[in-house]
């Protein structure tokens, strides 16, 4: 009867505290993090950074995995498959985890119930840049001219349902202009006929966009953000430049399965909060054009309603603008 009594007795205190059980021996072994892109991108280079300095956290190293394919889905299906024990992450993009749904009907996962929110880890502003070859030197001007010669006009974009696309859509849609849209594969090829002038003006990252702003290639016309980039402090806002309610700010997060346990993703908050104020990775976000959130932006919590914000917002300008990916 002794015998028993202690049994039931450890029994009762294991199972009134397994988390605190989980907690003290996660993690032991590495952990994985899902980029959903090729390497040497925004989100690649993002997620490297702070798997770095994670793994000095954690104790365990954090290895990145690129799994590349259809716009960043097919990663984010793999994790969202993964046994949820904070061992499989997902650097989820806002482009992938917010647009996908209206994008793809068939689908084969829930961005907003198949995963956990673990926290947001730096977001960047998109840019609207011209043609040097565009008249106008201001947003109003420009878009005073694209009224009067849409038609002759080529706004390209990185890809269809890309956030270079979508951000211009937005634009288009607030000045009410119906330009000739030409997608390419990227951001790249797009780049380089703005600076030859084969097309008028595009959107995408300040990331991706920058360096030909600084070199004077093309032309900045605004932030489509609530404030400046600090990488580009003499470009304003499209508020400040006459359009507001024209914003896409992008941005990076890291996700864990639906079911993993509450206190591994405090953990991993945790250890990404670290990571994010560390002043090297400050530096090197800066460099890229991306900043950490702000410490009300940094709980899981927070990236529940942002990531369902922007699915809707987002979902619906999508299917308003009938824009489909084959």
């Amino acid at each position: 009867m002794i015998r028993l009594a202690l049994a039931a007795a450890v029994a009762t205190v294991l199972a009134a505290a397994p988390g605190e059980s989980r907690a003290q021996t996660y993690p032991n072994r590495p952990i994985t993090m899902v980029v959903p892109f090729a390497p040497g991108g925004p989100t690649d280079i993002v997620a490297r950074i702070v798997a770095e300095r994670m793994s000095q956290t954690l104790g365990q190293q954090v290895v990145i995995e690129n799994v590349a394919g259809a716009a960043g889905t097919t990663g984010a299906a793999r994790v969202a498959r993964a046994a949820p024990d904070g061992y499989t992450l997902l650097m989820g993009p806002m482009s992938t985890m917010s647009f996908s749904p209206a994008l793809y009907p068939r689908l084969s996962f829930d961005p907003l119930t198949d995963f956990e929110p673990v926290g947001i880890v730096a977001s960047a502003p998109i840019m609207l840049v011209a043609s040097n070859r565009s008249p106008g030197a201001t947003l109003t001007d420009f878009s005073g001219h694209l009224k009067a010669n849409a038609q002759g006009v080529n706004n390209g974009n990185a890809g269809v349902g890309s956030t270079s696309h979508l951000a211009c859509v937005l634009y288009n849609n607030r000045v009410g202009v119906n330009p000739t849209l030409v997608p390419y594969r990227g951001t790249g090829p797009a780049l380089q006929d703005l600076v030859a002038g084969q097309i008028g003006y595009m959107c995408d990252q300040v990331t991706s966009l920058m360096a030909q702003v600084q070199a004077g290639a093309v032309k900045p016309l605004a932030v489509l953000a609530p404030t400046r980039s600090p990488v580009l402090p003499n470009v304003p806002t499209a508020a400040e430049a006459g359009l507001p309610g024209v914003e896409m700010v992008v941005w990076n997060s890291i996700f864990a399965p639906k079911g993993t346990p509450a206190e591994i993703v405090s953990a991993l908050n945790a250890a990404i909060q670290k990571a994010i104020d560390d002043p090297a990775a400050l530096r090197s976000f800066l460099q890229l054009g991306a900043e950490p959130p702000p410490p009300a932006q940094r709980t899981p919590q927070a990236l529940r309603a942002t990531h369902a914000a922007d699915v809707a917002k987002w979902g619906q300008i999508i299917r308003d603008a009938n824009i489909k990916v084959e």
